[in-house]
């Protein structure tokens, strides 16, 4: 949810794999410097701490991101999110998000980015997406309740991972809810044996336009140049 458009068994390069690490480290940085410093009682961070385990980030880098983005040493975190919009190939709305210690920089880059993909372009398309705070989770109970956990949790809305992104023999849950539950959904879902892996604020799509393979592969590719760039954190899309 929220990146639907990227594809499984994308080449990871020594590059991207670098691009990626980078990615995950200022999330940590962010989720501390938002959150504190300890993944018990900050939400955000125990999931970007676990995605970056799970991506095989190492121990050492973790902690120091925690410890950098908490305050903790004598360096200061200055990155900001700086969100851009605009149309990707064939019309398509995106959103892009971006943490950056530069947004004289980043700006730039971003246009570029834009007016080089064919017909993209930038534009106001806030009003294509739902800004919500998004807890996906899965639970070692293939028969729990996530309808009646949703609700205990105050969250809005559920809907059921998919087979492929849940462990064998558990069931997994995407806990949709206003922007200032995420972190009291998150908590309310741990407390009754959740693991949480994600949680986050997301860009979703209200509606997906229709397009043919070849002008969605267009579309990919231009989604992909733009995730590719060094400052770009997340990138959504009205794209399955």
């Amino acid at each position: 949810m929220g990146a639907q458009w990227k594809q499984a068994g994308r080449e990871a390069n020594a590059q991207k794999r670098g691009q990626m690490v980078v990615k995950l480290v200022r999330e940590i940085m962010v989720a501390a410097k938002l959150g504190g410093a300890d993944p018990e009682l900050n939400a955000r961070l125990a999931a970007a701490v676990e995605k970056a385990r799970k991506s095989s980030v190492t121990r050492d880098t973790i902690e120091r991101a925690i410890k950098k983005g908490a305050g903790l040493t004598d360096e200061k975190i200055v990155f900001e999110l700086v969100t851009y919009e605009g149309f990707a190939p064939h019309k398509v709305p995106v959103i892009v998000e971006c943490l950056t210690d530069n947004r004289n920089r980043t700006a730039p880059g971003i246009r570029t980015l834009f007016k080089a993909g064919a017909l993209g372009q930038p534009g106001s398309v806030g009003f294509f997406f739902n800004h919500l705070g998004v807890v996906e989770a899965t639970h070692p109970d293939p028969n729990r309740d996530a309808e009646g956990d949703a609700i205990e949790a105050d969250a809005q809305e559920v809907e059921m991972l998919e087979p492929d992104e849940v462990p064998e023999g558990q069931k997994g849950a995407r806990f949709l809810t206003e922007l200032k539950g995420l972190d009291s959904v998150s908590k309310g879902l741990k407390s009754v044996g959740w693991n949480v892996i994600a949680s986050e604020m997301r860009y979703l799509a209200k509606s997906f336009p229709e397009l043919s393979e070849a002008s969605r592969k267009e579309v990919v590719e231009f989604l992909h140049a733009l995730d590719d760039h060094e400052d770009v954190h997340h990138v959504y899309a009205a794209l399955k």
